[in-house]
């Protein structure tokens, strides 16, 4: 059995503590993983601390972390078969799945790499500058230590989002993987030694609420990047405030996933089945609230209850599998609650709403996909659910799917479907929201931001966007007047 170790200032290391991390398909364990004491956890931060400020690192060359970044992706991709085994055995992804996220990890690195060697750190401002007066820069630095929590559905690209703008912006970090899916992070920590990332900039432990709060705390700890519920980035915020800190949270999601009456109804019911079943329907932009303008609805819903029977609900190695187990009993029992609360209030149940079972299946979380005929007063076309579970709801017209869309807490993606794409985008542009896809649904550009509006989280992850949240922009003021007598503002004291 494999043991995920913590790694601290470059080396892998035990700890007193220690569980077995289970595959959530068949309830087997699949590694030993050490739990980080109080001591661990102030050893990696204070590693990250000496990190930060040593020459080697702070004077390094943004080629040559584009370089390191550059190496990553490729021993990234030399790993993908071992990436791609363990990913399915610790997380529940189906293989084609587990394959998709080693290669967007993968392809994250290069990208970033790219924009590293474009990105300007130090810019003269022209139209500030006056020849004879003053010459003005931007200077772009690095926030400095951070702290970075990751969850449990998207175990390596969530550490590759995360870790991959540290090393681009020269900061430095402790990040915690999820308690649930600890083994991916861990080889992960292998490739950045292997890749020459210096000692202590990337610091990677594992735990759950308990040492996320403790690392959290620590007064080292400029910036703080979580990626979870909206109920603890909520509690991160709070703890946040007393000290100001820099904060990157990318939260819950409910998202709005909207069919005009023109659409192409051959592309657009697999889309609204991939956008909420994709993963279990553990990823937090699926699109759990599907609306249908009422001219179509009749059509459309037969033909989504006849599509979804052809989804198989199976083992996540077996590559014909749409989709596996949901994560642990915890979650598989919030997700049948919810589907008992929403029978309950009136909800129309057109297909799934049990336990799969059967074929192997019986020692894992499996559950069948659900699909809810919902009205906005009942409690699944509000809170996010987080597993195969679709709140479908008929309108009269665009203007209403974009008002009950954005009756929202949340504001993380969203789609709209129509053959005419310019009436989609006037949708589209109308939703309240940081991701809209148009005849599409969940792939995502590394080289563009994601994030959320409202409730769905502050700040953005990729892209620019993605770099900046780790730098602190500094204003140079260069003096072009060197004659006293050209400075009567200092006659202002005397």
């Amino acid at each position: 059995m494999k043991e995920i170790k913590l790694f601290i200032n470059g080396e892998f290391r035990t700890s007193e503590k220690s569980f077995n991390s289970e595959n959530p398909a068949t309830g087997e364990a699949v590694a030993k993983v050490y739990l980080p004491s109080q001591k661990d956890i102030d050893d990696a931060v204070d590693a990250a601390d000496v990190a930060f400020y040593s020459p080697e690192w702070r004077g390094m060359d943004q080629n040559k972390r584009a370089e390191i970044l550059e190496k990553i992706s490729e021993k990234l991709k030399e790993r993908r078969n071992e990436l791609t085994e363990l990913e399915i055995a610790d997380s529940g992804s189906c293989v084609r799945k587990a394959k998709a996220d080693v290669h967007n990890a993968a392809s994250y690195f290069k990208v970033l790499a790219g924009q590293l060697r474009k990105f300007q750190f130090e810019v003269k401002d022209e139209s500030a500058s006056r020849a004879g007066f003053s010459h003005n820069y931007k200077v772009y630095e690095p926030v400095g230590v951070c702290a970075q929590i990751i969850p449990w559905n998207f175990p390596l690209v969530m550490a590759a989002w995360k870790i991959g703008p540290v090393i681009a912006s020269g900061c430095t970090t402790v990040l915690k993987s999820a308690q649930e899916t600890p083994i991916t992070a861990s080889i992960l920590a292998e490739i950045l030694n292997e890749a020459g990332l210096p000692k202590g900039v990337v610091n990677i432990i594992t735990g759950g609420a308990t040492e996320g709060e403790y690392l959290l705390k620590n007064s080292k700890v400029r910036k703080v990047a979580f990626t979870g519920s909206t109920g603890v980035g909520r509690k991160i915020m709070e703890a946040a405030g007393p000290r100001l800190q820099n904060l990157s949270l990318e939260l819950g999601g409910k998202s709005a996933n909207i069919v005009l009456d023109d659409a192409d109804l051959s592309i657009a019911v697999d889309g609204a089945l991939y956008a909420f079943l994709y993963h279990s329907g553990q990823a937090c932009d699926s699109g759990t609230r599907l609306f249908v303008e009422e001219k179509i609805y009749p059509v459309f819903k037969d033909a989504l209850v006849k599509r979804v029977a052809d989804v198989k609900v199976g083992s996540p190695n077996d590559p014909n599998t749409g989709y596996g187990p949901v994560i642990n009993k915890k979650q598989f029992d919030t997700i049948m609650n919810y589907i008992e609360t929403t029978k309950k209030e009136g909800g129309k149940l057109l297909f799934g709403g049990a336990r799969q079972t059967g074929d192997g299946l019986d020692k894992g979380y499996f559950i069948q996909p659900t699909l809810f005929e919902v009205t906005p007063d009942q409690t699944i076309f509000n809170e996010e659910i987080f597993g195969p579970v679709l709140a479908i709801t008929p309108v009269k017209n665009e203007a209403e799917a974009i008002k009950l869309a954005n009756k929202s807490i949340y504001g993380l993606a969203g789609a709209v479907w129509s053959k005419n794409q310019e009436r989609a985008m006037k949708v589209a542009r109308q939703l309240e929201t940081g991701t809209v896809w148009i005849n599409e649904y969940h792939l995502l550009n590394p080289g563009m931001p994601f994030g959320g509006y409202k409730q769905s989280g502050l700040g953005r992850e990729m892209g620019e966007e993605g770099l900046k949240a780790y730098l602190e922009v500094k204003h140079l003021w260069v003096s072009d007047c060197d004659e006293r007598a050209k400075k009567p503002w200092f006659d202002a004291i005397f």
